[in-house]
């Protein structure tokens, strides 16, 4: 894109007090960003109104621009427009759709067979195991793998995600030259590098908490489905559930424990119509996708390893009540349990309770 188009594509959308609905409405009457600057006062006012159009001949944001510009610079860096083919198919389906995106990575990816992936971001370690297994499977079956780079199921899913040819989108609340949270700087650098890192917020944006819950729907239109891991009965992550929904997405949700808050969300979703699944090639096959063979477990576990394994189940468990389903003491079990950890086949839970996770 030229600098002089961008530019005008910026001052556009960077104009405050003019909503993506105005944004549209201009484009639609007047044409593009070009058209609109040199059209009269009285023009601009008839397509969206005296305040709206004062508020384009009040514009003071070069300096922004000419940041924006600078970023667009860089490798890797894309400003994509509702006029561009690279433009997400997906996202005209949607009701409101961004006028721009801010892209840093594969700009090819917006327009992948997409899945969603979101969970709890105080998800449970089976939580983030299972998110990542999803989505390396389904990944390794083609889709790339769409979600909002938040700790728990969301890092998780991209992390797996880059280990198959379907690689990652993570959508951002915050300007594309900002990650948050800081602990998934590095995992958004290798987003960047082998999948892409979308936001429609001007750069230097921060993380507000409104931003967030609006990115959403940004997650879930880019995607065929949304795949629920974990959520609380009241959570953000129904909120892109019910995005999706609302946009004739397919709802997916992965049951779990009855005693854990982190499953009410999902058994709520599938009460309300979503897919129970609890396996990648019940997704691949629902979307179309030819799924990917089984891959055998080839890690090895003592019978007595197995024994405990078993009797522990896939629910949080304590050393005692352990001690009395398996008639082991709790030194034995404290070392088998550890051994169990390093192989991650366990995890401790904050509460000092073990979880299988695999």
């Amino acid at each position: 894109m030229a600098d002089a188009s961008a530019a005008a594509w910026l001052r556009l959308t960077l104009t405050h007090g003019l909503g993506l609905e105005s944004q549209r409405r201009l484009l639609s009457v007047l044409g593009p960003p070009e058209r609109i600057f040199a059209a009269s006062g009285t023009a601009i006012a008839a397509a969206v109104g005296e305040r709206a159009a004062r508020a384009l001949a009040a514009f003071d944001g070069d300096a922004d621009v000419a940041r924006a510009l600078e970023w667009l610079a860089q490798p890797g860096n894309h400003l994509i427009t509702l006029a561009d083919k690279a433009y997400p198919a997906a996202l005209l389906e949607i009701p409101d759709p961004p006028t721009v995106l801010y892209v840093k990575g594969r700009v090819e990816l917006l327009n992948a067979r997409a899945l969603a992936i979101v969970g709890a971001r105080n998800a449970t370690a089976q939580g983030v195991t299972t998110a990542g297994q999803f989505a390396r499977e389904l990944s390794r079956g083609g889709l790339t793998i769409v979600s909002g780079l938040a700790l728990g199921c969301d890092a998780a899913a991209h992390a797996g995600a880059l280990d198959g040819p379907g690689s990652t989108i993570a959508v951002i609340g915050t300007g594309a030259d900002r990650i948050y949270p800081s602990r998934n700087q590095d995992l958004a650098r290798r987003i960047a590098e082998s999948g892409a890192v979308v936001s429609e917020f001007p750069l230097g944006t921060p993380a507000l908490r409104e931003n967030f819950p609006r990115r959403n729907r940004i997650i879930s239109g880019l995607s065929r489905g949304v795949l629920v891991v974990e959520a609380a009965a009241r959570s953000g992550t129904l909120i892109t559930a019910r995005l999706a929904g609302d946009q004739g997405r397919e709802v997916f949700a992965i049951p779990g424990s009855i005693h854990s808050p982190l499953s009410k969300g999902c058994h709520q979703l599938i009460r309300q119509g979503a897919k129970l699944v609890d396996d990648a090639r019940d997704i691949l096959s629902e979307l179309g996708q030819d799924p990917v063979p089984a891959v055998a477990d080839n890690d090895c576990v003592s019978p007595d390893q197995k024994n405990l394994l078993e009797a522990m189940g896939f629910d949080p468990v304590g050393v005692d009540m352990l001690a009395q389903h398996t008639g082991l003491t709790a030194d034995t079990l404290s070392a088998m349990l550890l051994a169990l950890e390093l192989e991650s086949r366990v995890a401790v839970l904050p509460d000092g309770r073990f979880q299988r996770i695999k």
